[in-house]
C-alpha cells in the first residue's frame, strides 16, 4: 500500500487557474448551495471560506455539492494507489496561490499568533481509497502566491493502501491525541504528517499545537508565517460520499498582528501540468541504535532492514533483478542444520554478523520446524515427526535462543516469524472435508501449541527480540466460523507461554501467500442487483476480500482476547501485487454476480485456496514501516523467486513430498473448490530458486518496477 508522491504543492499550481475563473465570474460573492463540476472550480461560503473542487490529478468527472456549511463529493475515480490522488478537494481559510478567502488575516507571523483554532466534521463512505486531512501551510515570508516551503498535514482518517510521503519517524501526543509522525519531501516542499491511530469524525482543536510541534521537527520558527488552513480529502478510488459538513477556522493575533488583507487581483496563471517529483523512499532511513536492552513498540520504524546476501546474489544474477535485490527478506530456519548453515551456506550467526556489517537495524528470521510441520501441505513438511517435541525444544529452539541472546547483537532488532501455517491448521484442517490425518494427530498431541508456547517463552526475555505469530490469511481465517476460533486459540497458546501474552509483539498475515493487499473495486458491502457479493463463488461467504482489512480487523479481535493494544500486524507483500496487463482498472459492469466479482478483483487466482507457485502473480508493496493503522510493516518474508514446492516428485532428504496443489494438472479438492491449482510448471522443491517465477513476479509487480 504505497502512499504515492505527495502532490499538494502541485495542487497549488492548479489553484491559480481556478482563481482566475472565479475572479472573472464575480470573485468573492458567496455561492453556497450550488454544484461545481469544473475541474478547478471554486466558490465561497459564509463570506469567509473558499471551497475548491481541485480535481488536478484525474480526468474522471468529479462534482461537489457546496452548501453553506461545507461540501460533498460525487465521483468514481480509479487511480492507481501507487500514484498521485485524483484531487485535493477542500474548504479553507487563508491564502493559497493568490486565492485568498474573504476578510482573512493570513498570512500571519507565528510569533504574532495568540491562538489558532479550527474545527471540522467529516463523513466517510464504506468503500473507496482516500485520506481525510487538514493541510496547513507555512512559509518564511508572508507568501500569498506560489508554493510554501512547509506543509503540515493532519490525517483524521484514511482508507486503503496509502500513507504520507516519506517515512514514520516518531510518535507524538498533540492536542491530547496520539499520532504517528511522518516526515518527507515531495520535491517542492517539506512535509510533516500527523496520522491519527483511529478515525476522527469531528474535532475542535488548536492549530497552534501542531505548528509548535512542527517547529521541533523542521526549519519552521516563530519568524515564519501561517498562510492557510485547509480541510478536505484526497481520493484515489471512488469518492462519492466523502463530505465535510462543517468547518470553522480563526486565527487571532497579539500585539503587532498582521492586519486583515483583501483578496488580491489575479495574476497570470502558471502552467497547469504539475511538475514531476521524486518518489518517496519505501524504507525508513536508519536511526541511531537503541540503548542496549531497549524494546521498542515497532521494530521496523526508523531501522534499516537486513539484506540477505545469498538471496541478493541470486536476484542480481537474474535479468532485471538488481531493481529489487536490496530489499530486506526473511531468513528461513527450516531445519536444525540451518542454524549453522546447510551445504556451505550461511548459518544464523553468519547472517547476524552480516547484518551488523551492513549497519542494519533489524533482521527477520522465520522459525519453521515444528514437529509434524505444515500438516496440511506435503510440499513443506519438515524433518521432525509429530511426536518429536523434545527435539524441537532442545535441538532447535534452545540453540536459536542462545545465539540471539549473544550481547554482540544487543543493538540489532531480531524479528522472529513464529511457525507459519501451524496454529491456523488447527482451526481449519482437523475436521470436515479439509481434515488431514497429520493435522488431527497434531491436534490430539498438542505439540503445535506446546512448541510455540515454548518458543515464545524462550525468545521473549531477550530484550531486542520480537515475536510475530503467523495468522494465515483472509481466505483462510476470514470466514466467521474461523475468525473467532483462531483468535481464541492464539490467546490460549500465548497465555500458556512463560511471560504470557506479553511474549507476543504482533502477528503476520499472508506469509508466503498471494492474497491481494487491497481490492480497490470490491468490499463485502458491494452488491449486484441487490445480492451481496459474499454469495459469489470467489468470496464464498467470507467476511473479508483482502489482507489489509482482514489484518486490521483481526488485530482488534486479538486485542479483545487479551493481547496488548500495542500489538502490530505484519503483511507479507512479497508476491501479492497482481499487476501486469490482466489487472482490472475498474469495477465490472456485469449484472451477473460471479462475472462481476471475477472481472473486478485484482487477485487473479483461479481460487482463493490456491497457494503454490501461482501463475500471474507479481511483487507487491515494497517493505516499509507503519504503512497503515495497526500495521507495523509490509514485509517480504517469502523471498521472491523461491519456490513453494515441486511440481512433481523430487527426491530429497528434507522430508518434502509432492503436494498435488503444486501440480499444474491437478484438478483440485475440497480446499480449492475442485478447481485447477493455477501452479506454474517445472517448479523445484520449496525454498529452491525458481528463475521463471522470479521473472514473472517482476513483470507483474504492483506497484510496477522501474
Amino acid at each position: 500500500m504505497a502512499r504515492p508522491l505527495r502532490a499538494l504543492a502541485n495542487v497549488g499550481v492548479m489553484l491559480a487557474t481556478s482563481f482566475v475563473a472565479v475572479a472573472v465570474t464575480g470573485g468573492g460573492a458567496a455561492q453556497a448551495n450550488t454544484q461545481l463540476c469544473d475541474k478547478f472550480g471554486s466558490t465561497t461560503i459564509q463570506d469567509r471560506y473558499i471551497v475548491m473542487n481541485n480535481r488536478w490529478g484525474a480526468d474522471t468527472t468529479q462534482c461537489i455539492n457546496v452548501t453553506n456549511d461545507g461540501f460533498a463529493i460525487t465521483a468514481d475515480h480509479h487511480k492507481p494507489t501507487n500514484g498521485a490522488p485524483a484531487s485535493y478537494t477542500a474548504v479553507y481559510s487563508g491564502c493559497h496561490y493568490n486565492n485568498c478567502s474573504p476578510g482573512t488575516n493570513l498570512p500571519m507571523q507565528v510569533s504574532q499568533i495568540s491562538s489558532a483554532k479550527s474545527s471540522a466534521t467529516f463523513l466517510y463512505p464504506d468503500r473507496g481509497v482516500y485520506n481525510a486531512s487538514y493541510d496547513i501551510w507555512l512559509d518564511p515570508t508572508p507568501k500569498k502566491d506560489g508554493a510554501n516551503q512547509q506543509e503540515l498535514m493532519i490525517w483524521f482518517n484514511h482508507s486503503g493502501p496509502i500513507h504520507p510521503v516519506g517515512s514514520q519517524v516518531a510518535s507524538a501526543t498533540v492536542g491530547g491525541r496520539a499520532w504517528d509522525v511522518w516526515t518527507g519531501n515531495n520535491g517542492s516542499n517539506d512535509v510533516i504528517s500527523y496520522v491519527a491511530r483511529s478515525p476522527i469524525n469531528s474535532w475542535d482543536f488548536s492549530v497552534l499545537d501542531f505548528v509548535n510541534d512542527t517547529k521541533t521537527r523542521s526549519k519552521v520558527t516563530n519568524s515564519w508565517y501561517l498562510t492557510s488552513i485547509q480541510a478536505g480529502f484526497e481520493p484515489w478510488v471512488g469518492g462519492t460520499g466523502l463530505a465535510v459538513t462543517s468547518f470553522a477556522a480563526s486565527v487571532n493575533g497579539g500585539a503587532g498582528s498582521t492586519p486583515p488583507v483583501s483578496p488580491p487581483s489575479p495574476t497570470t496563471a502558471p502552467p497547469t501540468t504539475p511538475p514531476s517529483t521524486t518518489a518517496p523512499p519505501t524504507i525508513p532511513s536508519p536511526t541511531s541504535p537503541p540503548s542496549p536492552g531497549t524494546h521498542v513498540d515497532n521494530p521496523y520504524v526508523g531501522a534499516k532492514g537486513y539484506v540477505n546476501p545469498e538471496w541478493k546474489a541470486k536476484a542480481d544474477a537474474a535479468p532485471g533483478g538488481g531493481r529489487i535485490s536490496n530489499n530486506p527478506t526473511g531468513v528461513w530456519l527450516d531445519r536444525i542444520a540451518a542454524i549453522n548453515g546447510v551445504n556451505g551456506g550461511m548459518g544464523m550467526r553468519a547472517h547476524l554478523d552480516a547484518a551488523l556489517a551492513q549497519g542494519a537495524g533489524y533482521i527477520q528470521f522465520v522459525i519453521y520446524n515444528l514437529p509434524g510441520r505444515d500438516c496440511a501441505a506435503l510440499a513443506s513438511n519438515g524433518e521432525l515427526g509429530p511426536a518429536e517435541i523434545d527435539r524441537y525444544q532442545t535441538d532447535y529452539i534452545d540453540p536459536i535462543a542462545a545465539i540471539q541472546a549473544d550481547p554482540k547483537y544487543r543493538n540489532l532488532r531480531i524479528i522472529n516469524i513464529v511457525e507459519v501455517d501451524s496454529l491456523p491448521n488447527m482451526v481449519t484442517n482437523t475436521s470436515g472435508a479439509s481434515a488431514t490425518t497429520t493435522c488431527q494427530t497434531m491436534q490430539q498431541n498438542g505439540n503445535y501449541q506446546k512448541g510455540i508456547s515454548y518458543a515464545l517463552g524462550k525468545f521473549h526475555p531477550i530484550a531486542n527480540v520480537y515475536n510475530y505469530i503467523d495468522a494465515a490469511h483472509h481466505g483462510w481465517i476470514g470466514h466467521s466460523s474461523n475468525f473467532e476460533r483462531a483468535a481464541d486459540l492464539f490467546a490460549t497458546v500465548a497465555k500458556s507461554a512463560t511471560g504470557g501474552v506479553a511474549t507476543v509483539d504482533g502477528f503476520i498475515t499472508d506469509t508466503a501467500n498471494y492474497s491481494a493487499l487491497t481490492e480497490p473495486y470490491l468490499t463485502t458491502n458491494t452488491t449486484v442487483n441487490g445480492t451481496s457479493i459474499r454469495q459469489s463463488k470467489w468470496v464464498d461467504w467470507n467476511d473479508y476480500v483482502d489482507e489489509l482489512t482482514f489484518a486490521q480487523a483481526f488485530r482488534n479481535k486479538l486485542i479483545s482476547k487479551g493481547f496488548s493494544p500495542s500489538i502490530g500486524m505484519l503483511i507479507d507483500t512479497s508476491r501479492n501485487g497482481w499487476g501486469g496487463p490482466n489487472r482490472p482498472t475498474g469495477p465490472s459492469t456485469s449484472t451477473d454476480i460471479n462475472t462481476f466479482v471475477n472481472q473486478s478483483r485484482v487477485d487473479r487466482r483461479i481460487h482463493a485456496g490456491n497457494w503454490c507457485n501461482q501463475s500471474g502473480a507479481g511483487l507487491g508493496e515494497r517493505p516499509k514501516a507503519a504503512p497503515a493503522q495497526g500495521i507495523d510493516a509490509y514485509v517480504w518474508i517469502k523471498p521472491p523467486g523461491e519456490s513453494d514446492g515441486g511440481s512433481k516428485a523430487i527426491p530429497n532428504n528434507q522430508g518434502k513430498g509432492l503436494d498435488q496443489m503444486c501440480d499444474p494438472q491437478y484438478t483440485g479438492n475440497a480446499g480449492n473448490g475442485n478447481n485447477l491449482t493455477g501452479a506454474l510448471p517445472n517448479a523445484p522443491l520449496s525454498g529452491n530458486w525458481f528463475p521463471a517465477q522470479f521473472q514473472e513476479l517482476m513483470r507483474n509487480a504492483y506497484p510496477a518496477l522501474r
